[in-house]
């Protein structure tokens, strides 16, 4: 998943599965106490500048609550992508974690090269969190660093960063313990932060879980409120890293709910939503609870991954997001609906501003197939700025979410053919205000099935293979001059493989057959765009690539 060794999912399978078994026992047997974090001096809250913490909340140097919205960049392993933060702020993203390096296992990012993304960030609009990936894995990966070197770096970089505390969070380092005797994570890590706040560092800190930052065994959940503590500013943040352990709701609902009981400052600093052969991510839960709990959530990552099932972005291609950055992007709960942009940078999100946009005109509806609808409607004012739209099905009194935009237009997927709906869009602005709902636009789907565009090209490739199993990746792109909106893909295995898993579509095999509908954040595919599904299947012995692939009835080229 990572460009440089795999960091939160690297673990033997067994370990990980010992996870998963252990998750809602051991974890729990370290619950958070039901106590509130300890209240702090009046003087250091009066003292807090920026970006801090109060009360368990992360909030601005005005006071205003501040919940991050965003993804992960892999600067230090790709330096040349300097239009990526310009990309996913494009987005509507919040926040970015950028992945430095202190020098101890690959090419140390120095003063003025940090100084530029922090410019960077400042330009785009985004709060910057800063990370050191090189402790990724301490105790069990030999080529990791200790906090104690990562916390040298930030002190080397001590000029750069103050006066920047509106701006940075320091995340001292990335996963900074293994599996192996995670109890050693909360001696170094009070260590790490005590020697910032002894160099005069004010800045909110974040601090990542051990196990690979999965916390399966509830060490970071068990000593959190020490920690705490022992950070006289109370400017302290804790990240919990959600893959594959995190493959149940209420493992996810657990964690999450621990720590606000107990008035700790969380984060999900890093989560992934495709399955692999150790699990499937309940990505829905995660982003869902984050929103209905007002927690941050950051996702990994934006691309340039090994593993590229987790690139939001196809080769740093804003044009090319995969099934997983429509997700994040595009999705329930995602960055475009639920994403409001720091006040400091003016106007957006200003506490004071509590006018709410005009509402939109009444939709009109257009390329309606059997699954999906294209809506269009005139756009809002707005005193400072609108910032997107959210378009609601509406029966009766009842509302329900059906898509988000930061344009004048959505498309709704995941309708029933020959099924009458209501639509309706809200406006909103970066303070949270919402207008009135516009006027209701009636739209009938096609008693028909989907149709495909004029023509199609799928890729198919193996990217991960094991005994018995393997992971694979099918490109599906529309090489037709209209948009597809609603699909159907077919294609036969050669060799007895067995789809197990499947993300980006909903897979139906009839012996050696498969046929795959679309999830809501893939049917529709611009003309000359794609969309990805991945999988994982079984095997027995040879895994022959399928022969040929059908969209809705249409023979595919193979790219």
């Amino acid at each position: 998943m990572r460009s440089a060794p795999n960091t939160a999912r690297r673990s033997p399978l067994t370990v990980l599965l010992k996870g998963l078994a252990a998750l809602l026992g051991v974890v729990l047997l370290g619950a958070l106490g039901p106590a509130a974090a300890q209240a702090r001096p009046a003087q250091a809250e009066a003292a807090a500048t920026g970006l801090h913490i109060s009360d368990g909340r992360l909030l601005e140097g005005n006071g205003n609550d501040f919940v991050m919205r965003g993804v992960n960049h892999a600067h230090t392993w790709y330096p040349g992508e300097t239009q990526s933060l310009a990309d996913i702020k494009a987005f509507g993203a919040n926040t970015v974690r950028v992945v430095l390096s202190d020098g101890h296992r690959w090419t140390r990012n120095g003063p003025a090269e940090v100084a530029g993304i922090v410019e960077d960030c400042k330009a785009n609009r985004l709060i910057c969190v800063l990370e050191v990936h090189d402790t990724t894995g301490y105790g069990e990966d030999a080529a990791a660093g200790t906090l104690d070197h990562a916390a040298d770096y930030w002190i080397s970089l001590k000029d750069v960063l103050a006066g920047q505390e509106d701006y940075v969070i320091v995340n001292i380092g990335n996963e900074p313990w293994g599996n192996t005797d995670p109890a050693g994570w909360t001696a170094p890590t009070t260590a790490a932060v005590q020697k910032l706040r002894s160099a005069g560092f004010a800045h909110t800190i974040m601090v990542d879980a051990p196990n690979w930052g999965q916390d399966w065994q509830g060490v970071m959940r068990a000593n959190a409120q020490a920690v705490y503590d022992a950070d006289t500013t109370g400017n302290l943040i804790f990240s919990i890293h959600m893959y594959s352990v995190y493959s149940t709701a209420q493992a996810v609902t657990d964690y999450l709910n621990a720590f606000v009981d107990a008035g700790l400052p969380l984060l999900i600093g890093e989560f992934g939503g495709p399955a692999d052969q150790y699990g499937d991510p309940d990505e829905d839960t995660m982003m869902a609870t984050a929103e209905q709990l007002d927690l941050g959530y950051l996702a990994w990552s934006w691309s340039g991954n090994t593993d590229p099932i987790l690139d939001l972005a196809i080769d740093f291609d804003p044009s090319r997001l995969s099934s997983w950055g429509e997700r994040i992007f595009h999705g329930a709960n995602g960055i475009a609906q639920t994403s409001r942009e720091a006040t400091v940078f003016g106007g957006g999100g200003d506490p004071d501003d509590t006018e709410a946009p005009t509402a939109p005109g009444t939709p009109t509806a257009s390329a309606v197939t059997a699954t999906s609808a294209t809506l269009n409607w005139s756009a809002s004012s707005d005193n400072v700025a609108t910032t997107g739209y959210d378009v609601v099905r509406v029966s009766g009194t009842t509302e329900t979410a059906a898509a988000s935009s930061t344009a004048n237009s959505a498309t709704v997927t995941g309708l029933t053919a020959g099924t009458a709906y209501e639509f309706a869009v809200y406006a909103r602005d970066a303070a949270g205000n919402r207008s009135a709902r516009s006027a209701t636009v009636s739209v009938t789907t096609d008693e028909s099935g989907p149709t495909p565009g004029v023509g199609c090209s799928v890729g198919y490739r193996v990217i991960g293979d094991w005994p018995g199993g393997f992971q694979g990746e099918i490109t599906i792109r529309n090489t037709g001059t209209s948009t597809v909106n609603g699909w159907n893909l077919g294609f036969t295995f050669a060799d007895g493989q067995t789809v197990s898993n499947m993300w980006g579509g909903t897979p139906t095999q009839n012996g050696a057959t498969v046929s795959v509908a679309p999830a809501g954040y893939t049917a529709s595919i611009a003309a000359n765009g794609s969309v990805t599904v991945g999988f994982t299947a079984t095997r027995s012995g040879t895994n022959t690539a399928p022969a040929a692939f059908t969209l809705s009835g249409t023979t595919c080229t193979k790219a």
